[in-house]
């Protein structure tokens, strides 16, 4: 779980999913983190600056789309070569060709053909994040200062529309490509989850709205079901909930 200076907390990445059980024992195994049971659905607890990870039941991947958030992995106890050949061997394959240019990433999908990527070696802009070094998302640079302030997390890339931040303390990046989005109309298959003390829910949530969040709304659990400035789903969970 990655913390800061504010009450709400980043504290997973959530996939919807056909078979979340199938992801989660998947990512559990190329992360080396167990699967535990939270709230019917699997979750990834980070530790040490990673962010979590949860799968829960929704829709498959669409064929011939891309998503719009992607995992990148780095700095892990493998190299890349080692990394590849681990998730392949858990059921992942590579994108295109097949073929890995020298010095670069390898585009990879996992067992539910969610894309993400491994990291050439020796990669700086991700040297000590982590294994999960970084999520990627396609959002503006409005979203990525949002997301800023939100959290209390420093900018640590602000270039040509393209922003990241990262945790005081480090860890995970998150990342956005400058690039304008499409608002889904249903629920996402990806989005963020956030959590606070039950006690400061309201409050965060109303900060949450001064700072450009909109679409305020519960959901069937319980949760509270915000977009952030460019329309995209996120989730605020009390903690004495969870």
């Amino acid at each position: 779980m990655l913390t800061s200076g504010v009450p709400i907390t980043l504290q997973s990445v959530a996939f919807r999913s056909e078979n979340p059980h199938r992801d989660a024992d998947f990512w559990g195994a190329v992360l080396n983190r167990p699967v535990e049971s939270d709230g019917g659905e699997s979750f990834l607890r980070g530790e040490a600056g990673q962010v979590g990870i949860r799968f829960t039941s929704g829709p498959p991947h669409a064929e011939n789309t891309n998503n719009r958030l992607h995992l990148h992995l780095a700095d892990g106890p493998l190299d890349q070569s080692g990394t590849i050949a681990m998730c392949l061997g858990l059921g992942a394959r590579l994108l295109g060709s097949g073929r890995i240019p020298e010095n670069s990433y390898a585009g990879m999908a996992d067992v539910a053909g969610d894309e993400f990527c491994v990291i050439e070696d020796r990669n700086a802009y991700l040297a000590g994040c982590g294994p999960l070094a970084e999520v990627t998302c396609e959002g503006t640079r409005t979203v990525g200062l949002f997301w800023s302030n939100v959290l209390a997390w420093p900018l640590v890339w602000d270039e040509g529309g393209e922003t990241a931040i990262q945790s005081p303390a480090g860890g995970t990046k998150i990342a956005w490509n400058g690039e304008s989005v499409m608002p889904d109309a249903a629920r996402a298959r990806q989005y963020f989850v956030l959590t606070v003390p039950g006690n400061e829910l309201d409050h965060e949530v109303r900060r949450l709205l001064d700072l450009g969040a909109s679409g305020h709304s519960v959901g069937r659990t319980g949760e509270t079901v915000l977009r952030d400035p460019d329309g995209y789903e996120f989730e605020v969970r009390p903690t004495s909930a969870y």
